[in-house]
């Protein structure tokens, strides 16, 4: 590591702290040629590769700028936007690539969104999956109206003894 004051070509690493809840680490080095001490902190780089073949980092911003536009006059906060770009670039980071096709940002994004607003998740996926017919959409309503009508797994139907028939579910 280059010293800031000096330009000397190497720093001795004095001590190294994990934070950003482990997504970074802290280093306090020293340059041997003036003595001056300084931070650094480094970071795994993301890169998104892109359809035509360029390379950039990954960016939240640009992620939740994409989901604002699908989310546009649906009851969707900035925070829920936030929440959503963090859940994004979570599950990218803990897939271990460093260098991240524009397809997989893609997918990343639909289940959360899916989640938050299948009005706004219904928008995106007409443009990321490049939908061509009505009834490419009619297919994704359709998987979203079962997903919805389909009692959450955590529901579990019960009965009281003597109060109700052995048929009768309670929730």
């Amino acid at each position: 590591m280059r010293c800031p004051f000096c330009q000397h070509d190497d720093s001795r690493v004095l001590d190294s702290r994990v934070c950003e809840d482990g997504l970074a680490i802290r280093r306090r080095r020293q340059c041997p040629m003036c003595e001056r001490r300084f931070t650094t902190i480094e970071r795994m780089q993301m890169t998104v590769r892109k359809r035509n073949g360029s390379e950039e980092p990954f960016n939240r911003d640009k992620v939740v700028a994409g989901v604002r536009k699908a989310c546009k006059g649906r009851p969707v906060s900035d925070s829920d936007l936030a929440l959503l770009g963090q859940r994004v670039e979570d599950s990218l980071r803990a897939g271990g690539m460093a260098e991240i096709p524009t397809d997989q940002v893609g997918l990343a994004i639909l289940g959360p969104l899916r989640e938050l607003d299948p009005i706004a998740y219904l928008r995106f996926a007409s443009v990321y999956r490049n939908y061509d017919t009505i009834d490419d959409f009619a297919v994704e309503i359709d998987r979203l109206r079962t997903d919805v009508d389909a009692p959450p797994a955590s529901v579990t139907q019960t009965t009281r003894p003597g109060k109700d028939s052995p048929n009768q579910p309670l929730f």
